[in-house]
């Protein structure tokens, strides 16, 4: 019995012992959880503290890199390259120097030591400062605790590779102090080449006007890919990476290819600014080649002068955002419609000459109607190709007046239905919209007048590519292609988004298009445009000239002086085309003849012959011939 009552006495008392260990567990979980509650709500630590102990973390931006712009063989024609801005952390172990009394001040000569070999180097890398002033630098940067010494200008891999193993910034970035801060700059290869078409985008920038230029702008969202965003951290051994925060890593921007053919580009240029480079009172130029078949952009030139003295660059769309009376070259636009609409059947029919002089509308303004009396008054009647051929105003005039001064709505609606009174999208910012009068426009009074010069190129303002398009179509047999530049967007060399041709309208039927043809190539033959008859390949086109006008809508300033805008428009080889072509020049005001007849039919000769020699299509040809 004594012994049942001592295992009962000691489980008694270890089950008092549980019970008190129970109790105890029992109100520390209740402190600790009033204590958790008290730290959450009430709790207010020192800010210092709280600092020290827990840094907080900054969001940094991770820039992707920018897709490439490449031409439609695959060539470059911009490209991000990376730099590196060349820093250094100035105090990098100097406090563990000072505390370290039995070695530190050894520890730091050598330091200063290798630090006076650096100077040496980076004089050798940025040679605008001299060693001495590098280790000056270097050595008052340390003295002031400075954690962040600047060296010259990015430089590139190569470079930055050679500065890594330079004394001290070989031991990296905790030992050396070595601050490598990446920059991705943008690279043309071809430097002035299709600049302007290219463009550019510059961020940041209030004190500028336009900040987004040509397809680097206009296609930004799809180059520019998307920013990532990581977290850092201040910490006793500086700034590191914040591996407790969520990570977003950059997207890469897309590739363009374009339809530009940087062979032809670099033909057109030369074509064109050997022309005009003597020319003092030219203001401006532009040429562009266009594929018949396709409406692909294979080349766009557009050349501004910047104030006197200054040459010619590619800061300017001249094609694309200055819209002009058009002159001669509308003339075809006049030959389509009385074609299309059956009011003539043959280009060989006449009219009457009258002398020169347009029938109901005596109100033509004479510094733009230049009267043909030494051309047709020796006869009665002229036919309408020999009117083509010679440029008259008159022939022109007269068919418009004669065939629509009754329905000249009829007139206007033609004309755009040719896409030349509208702003149709475009893969560059700036295209220009036309101004095409009309009898509807209550701000404007209407006579017969504005049909009559309009017949013959005044009036109306069209830029060089809607030009360009309308001639296209000719050569097209009637089909209209959408002008474009940007053939399809790739990811590491693989097509995401295929662009490419695309029909607007036809115009006109195959066989208007091949009568007009017949007329653009007698200007070529015999005509106003003879420079190119004996080019490597038979042209067809028109030449246009047209004034600027001044204050009051005179066509001369006070001291009798035009502005010129001479053109050239056609495609080649005429009876198979292949491209369309044209070049317009913009004079300052001049004493001097810049007709489309002069510079811009001998810059397309020029053209011409150099592609003939180099393009595949013509081999055949050449074959032939010999």
């Amino acid at each position: 019995m004594e012994v049942n009552g001592n295992i009962k006495k000691n489980r008694d008392r270890i089950g008092v012992i549980l019970y008190v260990f129970y109790v105890l567990l029992l109100l520390a979980s209740v402190l600790l959880f009033v204590k958790l509650v008290y730290v959450q709500v009430f709790f207010n630590p020192n800010p210092k503290i709280e600092g020290a102990l827990t840094p907080s973390s900054r969001a940094r931006a991770i820039e992707p890199v920018r897709g490439n712009i490449i031409d439609c063989e695959g060539r470059l024609l911009a490209m991000s390259c990376p730099t590196y801005q060349i820093a250094m952390d100035c105090t990098v172990r100097r406090e563990e120097f000072a505390n370290d009394k039995k070695d530190g001040a050894r520890k730091e000569e050598e330091w200063l030591t290798k630090a006076k070999a650096l100077s040496v180097e980076l004089a050798k890398v940025f040679p605008e400062k001299s060693a001495d002033d590098y280790w000056n630098m270097i050595r008052n940067g340390r003295k002031n605790g400075k954690k962040y010494l600047k060296f010259g200008r990015p430089v590139d891999r190569n470079v930055y590779n050679r500065i890594c193993g330079f004394p001290l910034f070989n031991e990296g970035k905790y030992k050396g102090g070595l601050i490598a801060e990446q920059q991705n700059i943008r690279i043309y290869p071809y430097g002035k080449l299709a600049r302007r078409t290219i463009g550019f985008v510059r961020n940041n920038r209030s004190d500028v006007g336009n900040t987004h230029v040509g397809l680097e702008g206009k296609f930004d969202y799809v180059l520019h890919g998307r920013e990532g965003v990581e977290y850092t951290r201040k910490t006793d051994a500086g700034i590191i990476l914040d591996n407790d925060s969520t990570k977003l890593l950059p997207v890469d921007g897309r590739d363009i290819r374009t339809t530009l053919n940087i062979d032809y580009q670099d033909i057109a240029y030369h074509a064109l600014y050997d022309e005009i480079k003597e020319e003092t009172d030219l203001e401006g130029a532009c040429l562009v080649l266009m594929e018949t078949s396709t409406g692909a952009i294979r080349s766009m030139v557009n050349l501004y002068r910047d104030g006197d003295g200054a040459d010619f660059e590619e800061v300017s769309n001249l094609a694309i955002g200055r819209a002009i009376e058009p002159g001669s070259v509308f003339k075809t636009v006049t030959l389509m419609q009385v074609l299309s609409d059956g009011y003539i059947k043959s280009l060989d029919e006449t009219i009457p000459t009258n002398h020169g002089i347009i029938k109901d509308a005596r109100g033509v303004p004479q510094d733009v109607h230049i009267l043909d009396h030494e051309r047709i008054d020796h006869t009665t009647s002229i036919s309408i190709i020999e009117g083509f051929r010679i440029s008259s105003n008159y022939v022109f005039g007269t068919l418009a007046v004669s065939n629509y001064g009754k329905k000249p709505m009829r007139f206007i609606e033609n004309i755009h239905s040719y896409k030349l009174g509208e702003a149709f999208d475009f893969d560059l910012e700036g295209l220009a919209t036309p101004t095409i009068p009309s009898p509807k426009d209550k701000n404007r009074y209407w006579s017969i007048t504005d049909l009559a010069v309009m017949g013959y190129g005044y009036g109306t303002r069209e830029t060089p590519m809607h030009i360009l398009c309308f001639y296209n179509a000719i050569a097209n047999k009637g089909k209209m292609m959408k002008p474009y530049l940007v053939e399809d967007i790739e990811l590491n060399g693989v097509v995401k988004n295929k662009r490419g041709p695309a029909l607007m309208s036809t115009i006109c039927s195959k066989a208007v298009a091949d009568t007009i043809t017949r007329a653009l190539k007698a200007v070529t033959e015999e005509g106003t445009a003879r420079r190119l008859k004996d080019a490597k390949c038979a042209v067809a086109g028109k030449t246009g000239t047209s004034f600027g006008t001044y204050a009051g809508g005179s066509y001369r300033d006070e001291m009798g002086r035009r502005k010129y805008q001479g053109t050239f428009v056609g495609f080649f080889p005429a009876d198979d085309p292949r491209y369309s072509v044209i070049c317009t020049v913009f004079s300052k005001p001049t004493s001097k003849q810049f007709q489309g007849g002069g510079i811009p039919a001998r810059a397309v000769k020029s053209l011409v012959n150099n592609i003939y020699s180099i393009d595949s299509v013509f081999r055949p040809t050449i074959s032939a011939a010999k």
